[in-house]
């Protein structure tokens, strides 16, 4: 199959507009209220699931010109496709769609990934692609030191105009379709300056070394598309699927956004991404996103808060948030309890330094599991967590907040590439902050030390306090196996 050559001229195909032009529509939902905060960048939370997916689904709609997704992981599920029937259809209707992918999660998908690549609007490329095709396995045998570098990116960029950075990847547990148990998580949609270094970004990962075009990876033919083209045009017209649109049907977000009444905070936002050629371990230690964070961020003289999917924290990070503490900052952190986490080795990474942190005055909250007993969407080493939690989130001072895709463990610091935003508001900060002591309340387990210095986990009913003495919701085998990896020298896989 001969591929077609997008002609793209400048990131997210932004070009100059001639004076009988419009503005995408997009663009002009937002730009006389943009214009009132000259330098600052408007943000909208999206911390409900069906918002979350009605910004993508509808702003893919709205799309004129381009159309720029990056992401971790595509599910070939509900909603995955549904939002692959709302690029197609952007395409049928002139848009540039380019789709940018990390191959780790992509099993299965290399039909439908060529099908959609068959579009003349349409190019699929693959971060660090897999060369064995179906025993991937056999791949991290012979090239571990690469394809154990995964791109964590996260970001949907329409006309240059409107782009939605965060945890969420694409899935029906990230958005509340279908059966899947539901990931708690957070994105934000970013209108203004901030929009220019999100196509930038993308522009550079699209053209990294690491990355390759779906033509290099994959030789599929005619026949093989055939047989999944009806998967993407008839999504919709699924019992299940219409059961989610029609809960859609009850979003304003269009209306909002296009008659400005969509609620904003502007503030000054600068975006933190990785230099791709941490996909090659080329990348030079002080461009990584975790130590330009905390430059950016400063160092918290009150208050720090702490949401994190995988809690890693090592020797370093420790002496780190110990120091604080021990300085008066209320340091308080939300991970995933062990009854949550589906990936055991991780949460060894956490559970050896809890009784360090709990004895210097660090507050530790373990999010209880949402789904039934057994049922774990493990992917493994590099894999996201399949637990409830899945928000990173920073709260610092109440002045600054950093939302995106880094989580607080080896593997985002010095392995995975990621990227996000820290936005300066007091109002989203108190927001955030808010949001932590409602799910800290209402849906965790409070960590403390008895007087034998045992670690005790207490759970709330009103008024009341249960004390829990040993891992709640957690089988002898579990804890026995989080026992042991915390003894094992793999830390810096986690």
């Amino acid at each position: 199959m001969t591929k077609k050559t997008p002609d793209f001229t400048d990131a997210c195909w932004r070009r100059p507009l001639k004076s009988n032009d419009r503005a995408p529509r997009a663009g002009r939902a937002i730009a006389s209220e943009a214009a009132r905060h000259d330098g600052l960048s408007g943000i909208h939370s999206l911390d409900d699931s069906l918002d979350a997916f009605a910004a993508r689904y509808q702003l893919a709609g709205m799309a004129e010109r381009t159309l720029d997704v990056q992401y971790y992981i595509w599910e070939d599920d509900l909603s995955g496709r549904l939002l692959f029937g709302a690029l197609l259809a952007a395409a049928r209707r002139g848009v540039r769609v380019r789709m940018l992918l990390d191959d780790n999660n992509t099993p299965g998908m290399d039909s439908i990934l060529s099908l959609l690549d068959s579009h003349p609007n349409i190019e699929i490329r693959l971060f660090n692609p897999f060369s064995f095709r179906s025993l991937r396995m056999l791949g991290y045998l012979t090239d571990f030191a690469r394809l154990n570098r995964r791109m964590h990116n996260k970001s949907f960029t329409v006309d240059g105009e409107v782009t939605i950075v965060g945890g969420r990847n694409v899935g029906d547990a990230y958005f509340g379709a279908g059966e899947q148990p539901l990931f708690t998580d957070l994105d934000v949609l970013a209108v203004g300056p901030v929009v220019a270094d999100v196509c930038d970004d993308f522009e550079r990962y699209w053209s990294s070394d690491s990355v390759a075009t779906l033509g290099q990876v994959l030789n599929l033919n005619d026949e093989e598309l055939t047989r999944r083209v009806e998967l993407v045009h008839d999504e919709q017209s699924t019992p299940m699927a219409q059961r989610y649109l029609e809960r859609l049907r009850t979003s304003h977000f269009v209306s909002q956004l296009e008659s400005g009444q969509l609620k904003m905070i502007w503030a000054r936002t600068r975006l933190l991404s990785d230099d791709p050629r941490k996909g090659e371990g080329k990348a030079r230690l002080r461009s990584l996103l975790g130590l330009r964070l905390m430059k950016v961020v400063g160092e918290p003289t009150s208050q720090l808060d702490i949401t994190s999917a995988y809690f890693v924290p090592t020797r370093s990070g420790v002496a780190q948030l110990m120091m604080l503490a021990r300085r008066g900052v209320k340091v308080a952190i939300l991970t995933n309890s062990l009854a949550a986490n589906d990936v055991s080795a991780v949460h060894a990474g956490y559970a050896r330094w809890r009784k360090k942190l709990l004895r210097a005055g660090v507050a530790l909250f373990e999010l209880k599991p949402q789904c039934s007993p057994g049922e774990v969407h493990d992917r493994g080493l590099t894999g996201n967590s399949g637990s409830s939690l899945h928000a990173k989130t920073f709260s610092v001072d109440g002045e600054k907040v950093f939302i995106g895709s880094f989580n607080f463990d080896p593997r985002s610091a010095m392995l995975n590439t990621e990227m996000g935003f820290v936005i300066e508001s007091q109002a989203l900060a108190k927001s955030i902050h808010e949001r932590f002591i409602r799910s800290r309340s209402a849906a965790a387990w409070e960590l403390r030390l008895d007087k034998w210095r045992r670690i005790n986990w207490i759970e709330r009913h009103g008024g009341d306090e249960i004390v829990l003495k040993k891992e709640p919701q957690t089988r002898f085998w579990q804890r026995l196996v989080v026992r042991i990896a915390a003894r094992l020298p793999v830390e810096w896989l986690l």
